[in-house]
């Protein structure tokens, strides 16, 4: 069997969920509902709602955060947005994928679109959906160019929502085709900090709603969508996945996502761990030793007129935050705070070098050296970064993440408190 035949029948073949794969899909699950709704105040999201309620007829979906309900691919656009948009929600750190955004954006809407359907055949196709996505970007080789979220999230949400749509087994290949044949997305608005980074996540939610919806309507695409000449992985990414494909069902890769605990570029997150408890007036110098990809992502200068999406993404910034805030609060990202100098000399204390980490998709480890005002030196290693697996968020800690995003929706009371009834449209 190829492994395009082994990742079609895993797609819409039936699941055996471990219970502890259950409990880590749930969780993840309300903690990227929470990042929808917190993200519904953003910056950018009123215009990305405005264009999106221009999109079609219907208003069947509801949009996190919000009181207003979309058809299901503008729907998808806008929480898919809402989601990714602060930087705040989950990623599985070896794919360097944010596998639960597109694909909880597309299902819930799709779901919410059909009036509701079975809580446990939604909870099945987010899985299915983001193992598949997270196996994509486990088996690439090569660094980023694409963004992966939005590739490998669009084939894993397409074959998610093809699953809740009741299509047939033998169309879910034309679904992965006409997937294949929407994947966009690319490193550059990273390297820029622009805002097109979450809306590629938008439009590859949106896309997985419309490669389905085509199929339905009997459309057909291209059957060696993964491994073809010009497939996913010759075309987006060096690798071969038919190891990983075999895996699929047997290694589930849902419990190894990582939580994100503060609102900012997750390549960031072990610097802010290790100043955690310290303020201004204790540190002298941060020095910070990180693998290449780590300095990469968010090694950057801060720069005059910088954006928020480019400062979510700004090191010496989120340091200058951490030391200043004990944390990192989205709505201190404005150009006041930018060009703010008190600010600006708490992130000179900070340098970057990078290690000799041959492997150019790691996140970790990464070592610093904190030099305290009293002259004392405290080097930490950290070997996993906090909200990873190996290093998990106590449940009161995510709890306090959970309860402060929810206080940012534009509109209080609007994140669920199940959220399987959320994602399904259906209530217990």
């Amino acid at each position: 069997m190829t492994a395009t035949a082994r990742l079609l029948a895993f797609a819409n073949g039936p699941i055996l969920m471990p219970a502890p794969v259950r409990a880590a899909a749930l969780m993840l699950l309300g903690d990227t509902l929470a990042m929808g709704a917190a993200g519904s105040t953003a910056p950018g999201a009123d215009g990305v709602l405005a264009a999106a309620q221009g999109w079609g007829t219907g208003a069947a979906v509801p949009v996190l955060g919000r009181a207003v309900r979309l058809p299901a691919p503008a729907a998808a656009f806008a929480n898919g947005f809402q989601i990714h948009c602060l930087e705040w929600d989950a990623v599985h750190e070896p794919a360097v994928v944010h596998a639960m955004s597109v694909v909880t954006a597309a299902l819930h809407a799709a779901c919410h679109a059909r009036g509701g359907v079975g809580r446990e055949d939604a909870l099945a196709a987010l899985v299915v959906g983001v193992d598949i996505a997270c196996m994509l970007g486990l088996a690439a080789t090569t660094p980023l160019k694409f963004f992966r979220p939005a590739t490998a999230g669009l084939i894993g949400a397409a074959l998610a929502v093809a699953r809740v749509a009741g299509l047939p087994p033998e169309r879910f290949g034309d679904v992965l085709g006409l997937a294949h044949a929407q994947c966009a997305g690319t490193m550059q608005a990273h390297v820029e900090g622009s805002i097109a980074l979450p809306l590629q996540v938008a439009a590859a939610a949106r896309a997985a709603i419309t490669a389905v919806d085509l199929v339905a309507a009997g459309l057909t695409g291209p059957q060696d969508a993964l491994m073809g000449p010009f497939g996913y992985f010759p075309l987006f990414e060096g690798g071969d996945p038919s190891a990983l494909v075999a895996q699929l069902g047997s290694r589930w890769l849902v419990p190894e996502i990582s939580i994100k605990p503060w609102p900012s570029g997750r390549a960031s997150h072990a610097t802010l761990a290790a100043l955690e408890g310290l303020g201004a007036a204790d540190v002298r110098a941060i020095a910070a030793e990180v693998p290449p990809l780590i300095a990469r992502l968010v090694g950057r200068p801060w720069v005059e007129g910088m954006s928020p999406a480019y400062a979510r993404l700004c090191l010496p910034f989120l340091v200058a935050l951490m030391l200043t805030d004990g944390r990192i609060d989205p709505r201190r990202f404005t150009s006041a705070n930018f060009d703010d100098p008190g600010l600006r000399a708490l992130g000179t204390r900070l340098s970057v070098s990078v290690d000799g980490n041959p492997d150019l998709n790691a996140l970790g480890p990464q070592r610093f050296r904190v030099t305290l005002v009293d002259g004392s030196v405290r080097d930490v290693l950290v070997p996993a970064t906090l909200g990873s697996p190996a290093n998990p968020l106590t449940a009161s800690a995510h709890g306090a993440k959970l309860a402060f995003a929810a206080s940012l929706a534009a509109v209080p009371g609007t994140v669920d408190a199940d959220p399987l009834t959320a994602l399904s449209g259906t209530p217990a």
